[in-house]
């Protein structure tokens, strides 16, 4: 899986994405951020990738405090890749945290597809699970695994989001990200 890329870019066009020469070989990229890019660029991007069966698609984010609020979003019913690139283009990711965490629907509403009904999902999915990456963390300490990256190894295993989140509401889990899913598992073993 690629995880990030540097390069040249090559060719730009209006829906937000780029090519970009990595050592001769190039990458079509699609752009969360709507900051220009012209050819000849020197670009560093966060990737997302998504295999499918017809395509190979690369997300680029400007950080990978980004890149894990895109893959917070995916985890919301109806909520999909494009959605979720259209509310990182519609403001910045602090912005949209914020408005989640206040439970500001009119606010999450301004992203270009989401209704009133997707952008309560996306408060009810998301709210208290988004940590701010202003938050400084100390050189050799360990980042807590956060409830979304475990929640979505386990919808990759076929449990349901309701099921998750009932399992492990108000349940610490262990630091390491193994050990929490490893948690998590037996939590829902026990159901």
């Amino acid at each position: 899986m690629i995880g990030w890329l540097r390069g040249r870019v090559v060719t730009t066009d209006l829906t937000g994405s780029l090519v970009l020469d990595v050592n001769g070989v190039g990458y079509q990229v699609h752009l969360a951020s709507g900051e220009e890019h012209r050819v000849g660029d020197d670009v560093e991007v966060f990737i997302h990738t998504v295999v499918r069966a017809d395509a190979i698609v690369l997300y680029g984010f400007k950080t990978h405090h980004d890149r894990d609020f895109f893959l917070l979003l995916l985890v919301t019913p109806g909520v999909g890749p494009s959605t979720a690139m259209a509310a990182l283009r519609t403001m910045p990711t602090e912005e949209l945290r914020d408005a989640v965490e206040r439970g500001d629907v009119k606010r999450v509403t301004q992203i270009p597809g989401v209704g009133t009904k997707v952008a309560n999902r996306i408060i009810l999915e998301l709210k208290g699970k988004l940590i701010d990456s202003e938050t400084e963390i100390d050189d050799g300490a360990q980042v807590r695994p956060r409830y979304g990256d475990i929640e979505e190894a386990l919808r990759s295993l076929g449990y349901a989001s309701s099921e998750i989140r009932d399992a492990l509401e108000g349940v610490p889990l262990p630091e390491e990200e193994s050990a929490a899913l490893r948690a998590a598992l037996q939590r829902l073993g026990r159901r």
